[in-house]
This record gives C-alpha cells, sequence and structure tokens, in this order.
C-alpha cells in the first residue's frame, strides 16, 4: 500500500534543471527482489536492522509560518500495532483489522511514516516505475547530485498516483527531495533531508524545511527498541 505524505501534511497545516544523461525506468513488480540503486539506499539508512526492530516511538511535529503542528506514534510493527497520541484523541488499532476511524488515523500513519523511513519504502512498497539520473542540479542546495524519480501508479494507496523526486549524493544518503501530488506537473513542496541520527542502526533525517524557511518538519522523541 503506497503510503503518501507531504500532500496530508499539507492538508493538516490549513493545513530542474539537469545536463544530459540517459534516463534508466524500471517497472517494480512483486517478483522484483534486486533494484540495484533502491536497495543501495535503504542499505545506506540502516536497513538491515530493521528487522530487530520492535518498538518505534516518535513525535513529528510540523512548523508552517506561526502554527504549530504535532502528534506521537507508538508503533510496534512486528505486530502491525500503532497508538497514536494527539491534542485532541489517543487512538490504538492493528493495521490489519481497521474500522473508518482508524483507517483515518492511518492515513495520518502513513504520512508521517513516509518521512520519518522513505528509504525503506522504496524496497518495501509495490507499483510504481522508477527512473535515474546523474549530474541533476537538487532543487534547495542546488548541487548536483543523482536524481531518483518515483512515480507510483494509480490504483493504490490514499493518494495514488503520487511522485517523489529524491537527491541522493555518493554515499546514497537522501538530502533533498521533492513531492508532486497526482495531476501536478511542478513540485508541491521540496525540502532538505537533514539532521540524521542513529537510533539502534536507523540513519533517520530528523528534519526537513523548504528553501524559504517558511515550512519545517521535525522528528522529536524518538525512541527505538
Amino acid at each position: 500500500m503506497m503510503k503518501k505524505l507531504l500532500l496530508l501534511a499539507l492538508v493538516i497545516l490549513t493545513a530542474i534543471s539537469c545536463k544530459k544523461n540517459t534516463e534508466k525506468t524500471v517497472t517494480e513488480t512483486s517478483s522484483e527482489k534486486e533494484i540495484s540503486v533502491l536497495e543501495k539506499i535503504a542499505d545506506a539508512h540502516g536497513y538491515e536492522n530493521w528487522k530487530n526492530i520492535k518498538k518505534l516511538n516518535y513525535t513529528f511535529n510540523v512548523d508552517r509560518d506561526s502554527s504549530h503542528y504535532e502528534r506521537s506514534w507508538q508503533w510496534q510493527p512486528q505486530k502491525n500495532e500503532v497508538k497514536m497520541l494527539s491534542a485532541k484523541d489517543t487512538i490504538e488499532y492493528f493495521r490489519k483489522d481497521m474500522d473508518s476511524i482508524q483507517q483515518q488515523t492511518d492515513q495520518g500513519f502513513i504520512n508521517d511514516k513516509y518521512w520519518l523511513l522513505f528509504p525503506f519504502q522504496l524496497v518495501w512498497d509495490k507499483g510504481f516505475q522508477y527512473s535515474v539520473k546523474e549530474n541533476v542540479k537538487a532543487p534547495i542546495s542546488e548541487k548536483p547530485m543523482t536524481e531518483i524519480t518515483i512515480a507510483y501508479d494509480n490504483e493504490d494507496g490514499y493518494t495514488p498516483g503520487d511522485t517523489y523526486k529524491i537527491y541522493i549524493d555518493k554515499d546514497f544518503i537522501i538530502r533533498e527531495w521533492s513531492y508532486i501530488a497526482s495531476g501536478s506537473k511542478e513540485p508541491n513542496l521540496s525540502t532538505t533531508w537533514e539532521n540524521y541520527q542513529t537510533y539502534s542502526g536507523l540513519k533517520i533525517a530528523t528534519t526537513h524545511q523548504n528553501k524559504e524557511g517558511s515550512f519545517k518538519l521535525y522528528f522529536t522523541n524518538i525512541k527505538v527498541e
């Protein structure tokens, strides 16, 4: 199930130029197990340690202009059990057995999890195509990086048809990205991936900001068991 994010974050808050190069397009299928560059990205962010994670707690924060929003999550991935805590509600559920209210909460969970663990979604998700371009000017720093475009299909997930452009360095670490909502031609939001911290072997970007400084999304209270 595709997990889409930036659009949901914006709703909560109300809310390239490149050098000539060859482009490679690959269709992701359930039988495809080795996708070199995507696996390298996941591995660079500590994916090999994911199998040992029993519990992951974190608070998702968004500052936009003068407004602030936050909610906290307790996730036991091996049980697929989720608990959300916000100023208004506390909701606990199993992702395989959700009612309508829990499904609405799950949309927020998927949104926030994409911000937190997108490098792992590259090997978890199915139903997308990706292309790779070298020496592309990143949207914020304008430094030349490898751009990988992830285009989801129009069938799965809470917001099908979305596209993400991630910009990685020579070590396969994500440094910036852009989100393009289904039907849009230009990015709806571009942010940094910065302030990386390591938790039980998981390399997590704890801060994301736009170029203008009017949008900041960050994680606090991260605890990994």
